[in-house]
């Protein structure tokens, strides 16, 4: 596990590549959830709907997001950024399918490999189907996508792991890009795991976490040095009305 964290830590980082593949600093500002709903449902117009931005962050040969032009014409050729990932990531609340408790029988299945400092080729093979499976079972697991794009890199399929890293910075940004992990500004996630692998991201380890008014998690870390955050704050607001909708026994 200390060598997967290592690599991901070089390779996530807050400024990430933007569609210019220029570094640019994240523009952070609060998640609009009814403006996004509108987005990701409009089956018009709308360059985010839903359905669109699925089939584009899926794609593997590219990373293009259709654009439709009000003539009807299909302009290709537009990287996906990180307002799109926005919409992809948030939007998917709106859809059928989101469970904020979505856990996949492959997550802890090869815990008893992640310890290891070396991996043979067979276990990198090993990790990158195990993680493959795991994402078609939920396919914004941050965890495992990293175990995925490391695998990929072992084994030599780069442009696959270029691919796919290119999904992990932009959906780790979007997540950034919605505060400031303050309890002033914290950040919007769509899934408590993701608290944990945002904080992982960033080089830190949780040590406690806590549950504080207004549907707000406080993650407490180790401190690197005494400038050091103690700790971060994440929104779950979305998290909690999704539940009780869909789970309404859940106390």
């Amino acid at each position: 596990m200390k060598k997967i964290i290592y690599v991901l830590l070089c390779l996530v980082s807050v400024n990430l590549v933007t569609e210019a593949a220029a570094p640019r600093r994240l523009e952070v500002r609060r998640v609009d959830f009814e403006d996004i709903r509108k987005s990701v449902q409009d089956t018009i117009d709308g360059i985010h709907y839903y359905p669109r931005l699925m089939a584009a962050y899926l794609r593997n040969d590219s990373t293009l997001l259709n654009d439709t032009l009000p003539s009807g014409e299909v302009v290709r050729g537009r990287v996906m950024n990180v307002e799109d990932y926005r919409k992809l990531y948030y939007g998917y609340v709106f859809e059928e399918d989101y469970n904020p408790f979505r856990t996949s029988i492959y997550s802890d299945k090869l815990e008893h490999l992640y310890d290891k400092k070396e991996f043979t080729r067979e276990e990198s093979v090993l990790i990158k189907e195990n993680a493959r499976d795991a994402l078609a079972d939920n396919l914004f697991d941050l965890r495992q996508m990293s175990f995925f794009i490391y695998a990929l890199k072992e084994i030599r399929k780069d442009n696959l792991a270029r691919i796919c890293q290119f999904r992990l910075n932009h959906l780790v940004a979007a997540i950034l890009s919605s505060g400031q992990g303050t309890k002033e500004h914290p950040w919007v996630v769509t899934s408590v795991e993701h608290e944990y692998n945002i904080i992982n991201f960033l080089g830190y380890v949780a040590v406690e976490h806590e549950v504080e008014d207004g549907n707000i998690d406080y993650i407490k870390v180790a401190k690197k040095d005494d400038k050091s955050p103690e700790g971060f704050y994440f929104d779950v607001s979305k998290i909690m009305e999704v539940a009780q909708l869909k789970f309404p026994d859940i106390k």
